[in-house]
């Protein structure tokens, strides 16, 4: 492969990523644009007392969706009142895996092993190597 050609790609690659950087400033921009419009209309249907209605080939309703989390400071006692009243499979242990990464990294480096003997085969990794962009 030529040099000519290693550089088309650089600069192939630098503009799909400007180009990826821009449509994720017009998403987030539409993201912003489509939940202050979302509640307008639902407090607008709320208010005519409208429940749903078509428009143009759609219906359009009102739906409702309820959220939960613990409150703050108190997942640990969420967590213990659910396992004490039989709702123990709801609680669930996870490992981030961006803190793995970082574990299994720090520990190449502490032993000079890929994963610590304990681990054994419940950990799997692999590297990806890809090409960094800086301004010069």
């Amino acid at each position: 492969m030529t040099n000519t050609e290693i550089f088309e790609m650089a600069d192939r690659l630098k503009a799909l990523q400007e180009e990826k950087k821009d449509l994720e400033a017009q998403t987030k921009a539409l993201t912003v644009e489509i939940a202050n419009l979302d509640e307008q209309l639902s407090d607008a249907m709320t208010e005519a007392d409208l429940d749903r209605f078509s428009r143009n080939g759609s219906t359009f309703y009102l739906k409702s969706r309820l959220f939960a989390s613990p409150a703050s400071g108190r997942k640990d006692e969420m967590m213990k009142a659910l396992k004490e009243n039989g709702y123990g499979s709801l609680v669930v242990e996870t490992v981030n895996a961006n803190t793995l990464a970082s574990f299994i990294k720090e520990q190449r480096e502490a032993t000079g092993l890929d994963i610590p003997p304990w681990l054994g085969d419940t950990v799997s990794t692999f590297e990806k190597v890809s090409v960094g962009i800086r301004k010069s």
